[in-house]
């Protein structure tokens, strides 16, 4: 619990660290940023992010206008439990399925959550039985492709099971979406209509977040509770204010040169947490070649938190523990708020607009022009080189030369004195959770701040970091031939053919944006994941 019964607090454990934070936050206290923030000013982050701003602050008052949406939910849920329908499957990227996940995770409610183009773990998803399965269609542009693939593939297999298929399908966008269009033409059960003036980072106590927790069986009444109670401390101009002081102790570090941010759960009860914080904090601070690099490690003893070097911050979720120089205690829906607040005031103080993603549309953009050319999605590639059932595909500089071994090493020589590695791994988050392992391994024999993100979902949530934050990454792309694939109805590709345009589309991004992108095509999933790991054992050898 937070120290003094308080709803949150945060420590910050680093005497250095704490004594320069501290007089950050008595210039944030005399500009009274926390009651501006709270009250929706958009000039605290100067003229040229005010026009964004504008439409983007009313996440700090969610614990109150969200209050209306908790009977609608839990009318919906009884009823489509009186139909027998008790089973939730979650179709959102980013912020439309991170947050449920951990509100699910949390409370142990069964959730079902679709943020991937793989076709076996949609297959998966499908195989589940359909006759108990409501459907929640998330995305606040409403023309997610991910997303918008998921609906047309469960309304296929809802109408051959027998299924009315607009029974069975609840969406949650913006207004004057074209998915709220499409929803009430084609008479969706239900359509929620999101606060428009809120990011998809900071949608967590939104319908985007409380609707398919809410469904799951979720308590998102008492989730909003916990957020009312800190937000009076959080809009405070107070030494007291923990937001004042996580903001501050992340700018402090970060001028220091610490520009990683190692986040590890140290037994807060909440499941998941550093998922969510990294798309908040990647998202809003990763730009104009600056900003956090959040890292999720499995833990404090994690390679990347206990032995967190200059360039990093380790910060806890929980009770101070480990290398952690700050630690962050309180209950969900209070920790939720905490970090919004702490990011939007970093944002000031490294001097960025934390409400935009400049560098998102690129990648998206060449995952369609490669959709549009199937020749070049599906022709044209030649491996630098091939061991067992790896394909290798090396970058300009790199020798292809030898082994799978002397390739990661000679990739990995390619990072910059305090870089990092980003892990992207376009596989099956569920069948193939072996590759997660893939992050300690790395780290622990290179040395460097490690990543691990699951293709696309990461697109979604680092990608902007990867292209607008500090230019030092270098990237480790995993892509996987699937046993079967799924057609996407009406629509000219599969959902193989998505998932290997987007790998592709973001590796051209990132090789024009200079850094090194190595990717690994496995041609049989569990051969090649068997066969990297003892490659990558050999590397620290």
């Amino acid at each position: 619990m937070a120290e003094d019964n308080a709803p949150v607090a945060v420590h910050v454990t680093d005497e250095p660290l704490a004594a320069t934070a501290a007089a950050l936050v008595d210039k944030l206290i005399a500009d009274q940023v926390a009651s501006k923030l709270a009250a929706q000013d958009p000039t605290l982050w100067g003229p040229d992010a005010e026009s964004e701003a504008s439409i983007r602050l009313s996440w700090t008052t969610l614990h109150k206008s969200s209050r209306p949406l908790i009977g609608e939910i839990e009318a919906l849920r009884e009823e489509l439990r009186g139909e027998g329908v008790d089973r939730v499957v979650l179709a959102g990227m980013g912020g439309s399925s991170l947050a449920p996940e951990v509100i699910t995770g949390t409370e142990g409610a069964p959730l079902t959550v679709l943020d991937t183009t793989d076709p076996g773990q949609v297959a998966d998803a499908l195989a589940g039985d359909l006759q108990r399965t409501v459907l929640v269609v998330s995305s606040k542009s409403g023309g997610t492709v991910e997303t918008d693939s998921h609906r047309r593939i469960f309304t296929q297999a809802f109408t051959e099971a027998g299924i009315d298929a607009a029974s069975r399908i609840v969406v949650v966008t913006d207004p004057g979406s074209p998915l709220s269009k499409l929803a009430e033409e084609s008479g969706y059960r239900k359509v929620f209509l999101a606060d428009p003036h809120v990011g998809g980072r900071y949608s967590a106590l939104t319908a985007f977040g409380l609707v398919p927790a809410g469904l799951a069986g979720a308590d998102v009444a008492r989730l909003l509770d916990q957020a009312a109670l800190a937000a009076q401390v959080l809009g405070s101009d107070s030494k007291e204010n923990p937001a004042l002081r996580l903001a501050a102790a992340w700018a402090a570090a970060h001028s220091d040169g610490a520009e990683k941010v190692v986040l590890a759960d140290t037994g807060s009860g909440i499941k998941g947490f550093p998922d969510w914080a990294e798309q908040l904090i990647a998202e809003s601070t990763g730009k104009q070649g600056t900003g956090l690099l959040p890292v999720a490690v499995e833990g404090p003893e994690a390679p990347g938190f206990a032995d967190a070097g200059q360039d990093a911050t380790a910060v806890a979720v929980g009770p101070a523990g480990g290398a952690a120089k700050i630690a962050t205690e309180g209950q969900l829906g209070a920790q939720f708020l905490l970090w919004e607040f702490a990011t939007a005031i970093a944002g000031k103080l490294i001097g960025i607009d934390p409400f935009d993603q400049p560098d998102v549309e690129a990648a998206k953009k060449a995952a369609r022009e490669l959709l549009d050319n199937p020749a070049a999605l599906e022709g044209g590639e030649n491996p630098s080189t091939v061991d067992g059932s790896v394909q290798v595909f090396a970058p300009a500089g790199v020798s292809a030369d030898g082994s799978l071994t002397d390739v990661l090493k000679a990739f990995l020589a390619t990072a910059p004195e305090h870089g990092y590695l980003a892990v992207q791994a376009y596989l099956d988050r569920l069948d193939d959770a072996s590759a997660a392992l893939l992050r300690p391994e790395l780290a622990r024999r290179t040395g460097l701040q490690t990543t691990f993100g699951w293709g696309p979902r990461f697109l979604h949530s680092t990608g902007q970091y990867h292209k607008g934050g500090h230019q030092n990454g270098v990237f480790l792309q995993i892509t996987g031939s699937p046993e079967q694939d799924l057609e996407v109805p009406d629509r000219p590709y599969t959902l193989g053919k998505l998932q290997h345009a987007q790998a592709l589309g973001d590796g051209k991004v990132l090789t024009e944006h200079g850094r090194p992108v190595l990717r690994l095509h496995l041609t049989d999933r569990a051969a090649g994941l068997a066969q990297l790991v003892r490659a990558i054992q050999e590397v620290g050898e």
